[in-house]
């Protein structure tokens, strides 16, 4: 037996089903017309906001990583609930301004950016996060071209990295952001060339569920900003911090303490130097906001035996939720927290394994779990799904196709 994930709070059973804001799985599959679905939930994602803006220090602000999950309803939902919103590509871009977001609030972070992406960053007056000299180059030609001054600010490649992060994005080699020892001379160069200054991104890491390691990050972006403001001779607009904050989705894992998180910020901001003193200060999280209030629902379509194992084979798989399946970055194959939504609650009768109807043996969704015992028809629930679940996963494998989507 190999040990499930922990059910985030705020999920309750009713009438013997799991339910989500108040409603049954059946229900909610029943009104789609099908599974897969995935569901979100819109109090869950207002309460977890709620409560980082109750965590952290005031002057915070907080951006959304639109990367996490894009889907229309919950962007729109989410914008209204943040300061800002960061994307990484072009089609980001159309999202939301789809969601009707003005280009002030959104910030453009990502390496490759096409020239056609640039003009249209630049047109609609975003904030471009300077990957390169190079991209510096090519965004000071197209505003020339366009007649507009660029809002641009400088993504750095920072000398640190986020200890314990399940990604690392800064510190070495990276193909993410200038070298921190090249930024000072870029953002001169950048300024001289007359653009509008909005100031560095330092992004080191993510799913990171150590507060200590984050309040040191925190810490050295802040000492790092300084270090590279006072070196340039310039003021800093604004500083967005990065994210990285992690949501448990093993065994064992716990929860990230942004109370104790908030408390340190808020005592590192006391003490700023006057090159930060009037900066914008931000965080940029993604899964930490929707992570959690999202269930991927799939419905049982066989039962079977293999040499003495039992298996439930349902219609989806990780053509829909690649990172529960194990192949989106972990090493070792863990199991996701999931549950039969069925027979929410109900003790464990079997050990089973929850695999998809892929034809190739890395369509898993749960190995060996300790679960009620669930026929044909029922519905399983594989939580944490609310991020890196639909936008980040291959649901043009085998013809399958995108699972429904729905905000509650």
């Amino acid at each position: 037996m190999k040990p499930l994930g922990p059910i985030p709070a705020g999920f309750e059973a009713l009438d013997g089903e799991l339910a989500i804001s108040g409603r049954k799985a059946s229900s909610l599959v029943e009104e789609a017309g099908r599974t897969p679905l995935f569901v979100y939930s819109k109090q869950m994602i207002a309460e977890r906001v709620a409560s980082l803006r109750a965590a952290m220090p005031a002057r915070l602000k907080i951006n959304y990583a639109i990367k996490a999950n894009s889907f229309a309803p919950l962007l729109e939902h989410v914008a209204g609930l943040v300061d800002g919103l960061d994307i990484a590509s072009g089609g980001e871009l159309e999202m939301v301004q789809a969601a009707s977001v003005g280009g002030d609030r959104v910030s453009f972070a990502g390496p490759g950016k096409r020239d056609e992406e640039l003009e249209a960053a630049i047109a609609a007056g975003v904030t471009l996060n300077l990957e390169s000299e190079n991209e510096a180059q090519r965004a000071l030609a197209i505003a020339e071209r366009l007649g507009k001054a660029p809002r641009l600010a400088i993504r750095v490649n920072p000398d640190f990295e986020l200890k314990g992060s399940g990604m690392k994005m800064g510190g070495g080699a990276k193909p993410f952001g200038v070298d921190a020892e090249r930024v000072p001379a870029l953002m001169r160069e950048i300024v001289d060339a007359g653009c509008e200054w909005r100031g560095l991104h330092i992004f080191t890491g993510s799913q990171a569920l150590d507060a200590d390691a984050l309040i040191e990050t925190q810490a050295n972006t802040l000492d790092l900003a300084h270090r590279m403001v006072s070196e340039a001779g310039m003021s800093l607009p604004k500083l967005n911090m990065g994210g990285g904050f992690g949501i448990p989705y093993f065994s064992g894992d716990t929860p990230l303490d942004i109370e104790k998180m908030g408390a340190a910020l808020g005592d590192k901001l006391e003490t700023l130097p006057d090159t930060l003193a009037d900066a914008e200060l931000f965080i940029e999280l993604g899964r930490y906001i929707v992570g959690e209030a999202g269930v991927y629902l799939t419905r049982i379509i066989d039962r079977k035996e293999s040499h003495g194992e039992t298996y439930l084979v349902t219609d989806g798989g990780l053509h829909h939720q690649l990172a529960a399946s194990g192949n989106f970055g972990t090493v070792v194959r863990r199991n996701y927290p999931l549950a039969i939504a069925s027979h929410f609650g109900a003790e464990p009768a079997e050990v089973a394994s929850v695999v998809g109807c892929l034809c190739t043996p890395l369509d898993r969704l749960a190995d060996k779990a300790n679960l009620p015992r669930a026929e044909v028809g029922d519905i399983v629930a594989v939580f944490c799904a609310g991020a890196y679940g639909a936008s980040a996963s291959p649901s043009a494998f085998l013809g399958q196709g995108p699972a429904e989507e729905m905000l509650v």
